[in-house]
């Protein structure tokens, strides 16, 4: 008698993770992913702005995007169309 096998979701299951890793991992992917743009969104306007303790704090600290979104929106001002509208660069005159 396995009394460890309740069935899909409970105790080890064939692959000795269960069924409950794929989502675990999955959900862990997107919250990388997540703050990973989000802080390389915010080191790139604080090193823009030159705001060196928002650029150190950024890289030690990991707060799922949250510290990085409340810079963004809330010290800078930035709004989202900043983000999503193409830049264009004007050609520098080098005399």
């Amino acid at each position: 008698m396995h009394y460890m096998n309740f069935g899909p979701g409970y105790g080890m299951g064939d692959y000795g993770l269960g069924w409950g890793f794929p989502l675990v991992g999955s959900l862990f992917l997107i919250v990388i992913l997540w703050s990973l743009l989000w802080k390389g969104l915010a080191l790139w306007r604080a090193a823009k702005r030159g705001d060196m303790w928002w650029f150190i704090a950024f890289l030690i600290l990991n707060t799922a995007g949250l510290l990085e979104i409340v810079y963004l929106f809330i010290v800078t001002g930035a709004k989202l169309s900043d983000f999503t509208k193409p830049t264009t660069h004007e050609p520098h005159n080098h005399q």
